[in-house]
């Protein structure tokens, strides 16, 4: 007792002695309450989110009338709590209906944003929808659609438009604990993609006032890009209005495998860059005017003009989390500078956090939330730890700017690693090399000459910064295209395991907010981690949502059932494996032998046949009659005895389905094994099992 008492006694000081550090545990607390809502296999009724509550209340009342020495205690656990609170108040503020069969006919509606889709297709994203002969109830609050006919005039935000296409309910993961693009879909308020082959028609112009915003960034790209042409002009929008629908497919897989996507996606970077420009532009030119540099103080009245221009250039980009995060930072930065206060610390990281986890608490599981925050922790915490080194006269004056350069260049490169390869299933290996020949550009010409540009433009005069900004555009471009070509520079990385990821992120914390002993777990967290990581298998046969697809982990890698068909499907397997080939390549592997509608194969002591096209229903019972499995994109009404049938009806209840071979039992795991409300009030789902070999009088060929 006494060891554990002075266990006990020891950790209780040292969190007393560090109550003044904790705050950044709050959204670390905040966001696994919020992790811990969307791992749950069913959706929580009223009465858990009443007990909730009463939790919290419960929580409040001790932190206020309790022990102090246990008041870091009941704020973690009232966080915790909150986190699973806000996160099912959000999942039901953004309910809408979700398209719930497939659709063909005319669609109406007024466009609300454009991108690219995966094939480079333009897609639009429409609000106000009109289905033929659906009712309005079951009408989705918005569709995107990708358009294979190229236009004949230029789509714009608040355009009315109508068109023929063809539209889905969005569509399940791919395979167990894969991408869940309905979920992301359902707090997006998006309700059913699809694609068009026919002509798109304008109904309508906007109306007056309508989708003002979005008209002004799609304006602004527009004249950027007619003055600097082709990527680096859509390159040069993108980083002044978020409009990346310009930008051709190639140069983006450039600035992914160079890892200098992060420069395209407006961040902290952009917004650092741009405020600080506009903060030393307003400080500087009151310092040229004596009577008033005498007069005000020069800094808190360039911190306040400063705060709109970040506030709007947070609107004009369409607020991504990256950029949410960006402008709150910025925003606290510029409160601390009118409030006497010490501008950049984990404090204000922690504010942006808790205050985007709760707005937003869907964003913690995307990459844009987890690898901004990363390299915004990294680089705080990095940075406070050698702030002796670097002012205390250690280093060189002369060469601070280019140690600063390279030491957030690897800071932040090693902290969104793990991330970006948990989610791209790639590392950039020469990705700080690209960072340290672009970022200075990137912060003293595209960035300041941009600005320049948007002040000018009322007065004709944009063409000369623009031109500037085109320059540097070229140089990255230029770069991106140069890394991307060298041997080596992408190491593919297989997906990790459900746990690894938090376990890096719990370290990776721990090492930035502990002190001294208190870090120590962070790097076994890291550790075990990255073990855990290394560690996780791939399922041994893949089978698509559609039926359309079954991938066969092999020797070679991955062999895939077909060369085209199913493409997200199998570049979401191929990715997964840590495997970047296409799938024709994958479809010439061993594995799969007979013809293209009858692909037969073994899984361990099984056999099995994927049967395609036409004619399946028909063959099923010869197929049967020779094999353990079969399946089959066919709606089968009475599969036949003898073997195990996986067809459409059963995929339609499980989503993608991975079979894992045991012996003479296979294990059936499906990717939707849960019960949550992005699935629809009518989803049905189907939970693991084994399946069991049939029992053959006769051996097969006989």
């Amino acid at each position: 007792m006494a060891v554990r008492g002075g266990i006990l006694g020891r950790l209780a000081g040292a969190v007393a002695d560090a109550r003044g550090i904790l705050f950044p545990w709050v959204p670390v607390f905040l966001g696994a309450g919020i992790g811990f809502w969307f791992a749950l296999p069913v959706e929580p009724g009223l009465a858990t989110y009443l007990v909730a509550g009463g939790l919290v209340l419960l929580m409040a009342g001790l932190w206020r009338f309790g022990p102090e020495a246990a008041q870091p205690l009941w704020v973690a656990v009232a966080c915790l709590t909150l986190g699973g609170i806000v996160a099912g108040v959000r999942a039901h503020l953004v309910a809408a209906p979700v398209l719930e069969f497939r659709y063909y006919g005319p669609i109406e509606g007024r466009i609300v944003a454009l991108d690219r889709s995966q094939s480079d297709a333009l897609r639009l994203t429409l609000d106000n929808v009109q289905l033929s002969e659906v009712a309005p109830r079951r009408i989705p609050a918005r569709v995107r659609i990708a358009l294979q006919v190229a236009p004949r005039f230029a789509p714009a935000p608040g355009q009315w438009v109508q068109i023929t296409a063809h539209l889905a309910p969005p569509g399940d993961p791919v395979e167990p604990g894969g991408f869940d693009f309905r979920r992301v879909a359902w707090f997006q308020r998006l309700g059913a993609i699809g694609y068009s082959r026919h002509p798109l028609l304008m109904l309508a112009p906007p109306g007056r006032g309508e989708q003002g915003l979005n008209r002004l960034r799609a304006a602004l790209s527009a004249g950027i890009q007619a003055r600097i042409r082709g990527d680096p002009g859509a390159f040069a929008a993108g980083v002044m209005t978020g409009d990346r629908s310009g930008f051709s497919r190639a140069a983006i897989e450039d600035l992914r495998a160079s890892s200098l996507a992060h420069l395209l996606a407006i961040s902290g970077m952009h917004m650092a860059f741009l405020i600080g420009f506009v903060f030393a532009l307003i400080r500087g030119g009151l310092a040229l005017v004596p009577h008033i540099a005498l007069r005000l103080n020069t800094k808190k009245v360039a911190a306040a003009l400063s705060l709109p221009v970040a506030i709007f250039y947070l609107l004009l980009s369409g607020a991504n989390v990256a950029t949410e995060r960006a402008c709150i930072m910025i925003c606290v930065m510029l409160g601390a500078v009118l409030l006497d206060r010490w501008a950049l610390s984990l404090r204000s990281v922690a504010i942006s956090a808790t205050i985007l986890l709760c707005l937003r608490p869907e964003t913690l599981l995307t990459p844009g939330f987890q690898m901004s925050f990363a390299a915004t922790t990294a680089l705080v915490a990095g940075f406070g730890a050698l702030h002796s080194a670097l002012t205390g006269g250690l280093v060189p004056r002369w060469a601070l700017p280019v140690l600063t350069l390279v030491l957030s260049s690897a800071l932040a490169g090693i902290a969104t690693a793990p991330f970006a390869a948990a989610h791209f299933n790639r590392i950039a290996d020469y990705g700080l090399l690209a960072n340290v020949l672009t970022v200075p550009v990137m912060g003293m010409v595209v960035m300041p000459a941009g600005a320049i540009a948007a002040l000018l433009a009322p007065f004709g005069l944009a063409d000369l910064p623009l031109m500037v900004m085109g320059w540097g555009a070229r140089w990255i471009l230029y770069v991106s295209h140069m890394v991307a070509g060298l041997d080596g520079a992408v190491t593919p990385v297989p997906a990790p395991g459900p746990l690894a990821l938090p376990l890096i992120a719990l370290g990776g914390i721990g090492m930035a907010v502990g002190r001294r002993w208190f870090r120590l777990p962070g790097v076994l967290a890291i550790a075990l981690g990255l073990g855990v990581w290394t560690q996780a298998e791939r399922p041994a046969l893949l089978i698509s949502p559609d039926g359309l697809l079954v991938g066969l982990y092999g020797p070679q890698g991955r062999a895939l059932s077909a060369a085209r068909g199913a493409g997200f499907a199998a570049q979401n397997w191929l990715e997964n494996d840590g495997d970047l080939v296409s799938q024709p390549i994958a479809a010439k592997r061993e594995g799969f032998t007979g013809p293209a509608s009858e692909r037969r194969f073994y899984l361990g002591e099984w056999s099995g046949v994927h049967l395609r096209g036409k004619g399946a229903e028909e063959k099923l019972p010869a197929a049967c009659a020779a094999n353990d499995l079969v399946i089959t994109a066919a709606q089968i009404a009475t599969p036949p005895e003898g073997c195990i049938v996986i067809d459409i009806g059963q995929l339609r209840r499980s989503g993608g389905i991975a079979l894992s071979p045991d012996g003479d039992r296979l294990r059936l795991q499906p990717a939707r094994d849960t019960t949550r409300i992005w699935h629809g009030k009518h989803a049905q789902t189907m939970a693991a099992r084994w399946l069991d070999r049939p029992v053959r009088p006769l051996a097969k060929g006989q």
